[in-house]
């Protein structure tokens, strides 16, 4: 199965998404992180594609989205809350699962506490945080700052892989063909000729905020359906209290959490094993 690639304005930006499985089936939004694309969620929408609609955007700055004029505003939770907002009514999605790698878990418990818009109220039905949590550690912020703010750029694009393949050797098991898939999903060209990752650099801006983002024990406080946290083994940014602390309050004091350590990754799991697949599809049966 392949995906569809579609274009949408939502909140004054051009949002590209892919989309899989057919539009009566239980919807899923699968947000990727950071420096990342949609394209990431490609192996694992195919796996969930018979069982569930799912909606894979690029965040403006990112992939084939609109960049902003204005970074230091709108590269924000604040600001993709209100695009995911107008993304689910456009789409007539009134409810749906989230999976979230990194930055885009946090904007799923972002969009499901309801904190930065109340219309969200009721439509996360329950929520993936692979690899984020309300809390994160400053020295791995740091990493990610220095190599996201300051993309390199090859003459080739192998050579652009083999910075990949370095740069996200946390992500765990990748065959050849996913490592070039990655490669190709997430690659542009400059006016210069070379190509450099598929993003704009100021999304950084969001780490500059002068009210910091994190911590969000606030908004995970007031989460009130299933999540399942998936912390890499060798993760930098999620430290193990964090984990045990999330397990006391909101929903984890609740009995709405679950946890799930994965073996063989850092930051962040790349959710394109069937270890990886079936934790995630039997979480989403269990939430269903």
């Amino acid at each position: 199965m392949k995906p569809s690639s579609h274009y949408l304005q939502c909140h004054g930006f051009n949002i590209h998404f892919t989309a899989w499985g057919d539009a009566s089936l239980p919807a899923v939004i699968a947000w990727h992180g950071l420096a990342r694309t949609g394209r990431d969620f490609d192996a694992l929408a195919e796996q969930l594609a018979p069982h569930y609609r799912i909606i894979c955007p690029d965040t403006i700055g990112r992939g084939l989205s609109q960049w902003s004029n204005n970074p230091k505003d709108d590269y924000s939770f604040a600001t993709y809350a209100r695009i995911t907002l107008d993304l689910m009514d456009a789409l007539h999605i009134q409810q749906a699962h989230w999976i979230g790698t990194s930055m885009g878990g946090a904007l799923g418990l972002v969009c499901a506490a309801g904190l930065e818009l109340p219309a969200f109220k009721g439509r996360i039905r329950s929520l993936v945080l692979n690899d984020i949590a309300p809390e994160i550690s400053v020295a791995a912020v740091e990493r990610i700052k220095a190599y996201a703010g300051q993309p390199p750029a090859f003459d080739t694009v192998p050579e652009l892989q083999a910075f990949f393949r370095a740069a996200y050797a946390p992500f765990g098991q990748q065959t050849d063909a996913q490592w070039t898939h990655l490669t190709e999903t997430s690659t542009r060209r400059l006016p210069d000729g070379r190509v450099t990752p598929h993003y704009d650099p100021n999304i950084t801006q969001q780490f500059f905020r002068e009210v910091p983002e994190y911590p969000m024990w606030a908004a995970y406080d007031r989460l009130n359906m299933p999540v399942m946290v998936m912390r890499g083994e060798n993760s930098d940014l999620i430290a193990t209290a964090t984990i045990q602390a999330m397990q006391t309050r909101g929903p984890g004091a609740k009995g709405l959490l679950r946890t799930e350590e994965i073996a063989g990754c850092g930051h962040a799991p790349a959710l394109n094993v069937p270890s990886q697949w079936q934790l995630v599809m039997a979480f989403l049966q269990s939430a269903s």
